[in-house]
């Protein structure tokens, strides 16, 4: 993992889910260089934007790693991310 972290790009991959139910606040964001658990973990507490079509931008924080393999869950306030948010690219900025 690099040592730059702000302005590091993802891809929202999925909302957080389970068999029966889905949880649209929250996020599984996938970082290219962010491997292990150890990694991502480390990513812990920064703020993550993703811009809409229009223009607009949406916050979260990332909360926690997910699964063993680098991936995060990011936590989106109010009504969390769209649909179209789905495997579009995120980005850290603080």
């Amino acid at each position: 993992m690099s040592t730059q972290v702000i302005g590091k790009e993802g891809v929202i991959s999925n909302y957080r889910r389970g068999r029966h139910t889905v949880h649209q606040k929250q996020c599984i964001v996938v970082f290219p260089d962010v491997k292990t658990r150890r990694e991502a973990n480390m990513l812990a507490g920064k703020i993550v934007v993703w811009t809409t079509s229009s223009g607009r931008d949406m916050r979260g924080v990332i909360t926690r790693a997910h699964g063993n393999n680098g991936a995060v869950r990011v936590l989106f306030k109010k009504a969390g991310v769209p649909g179209q948010a789905l495997g579009t690219k995120i980005r850290i900025i603080k």
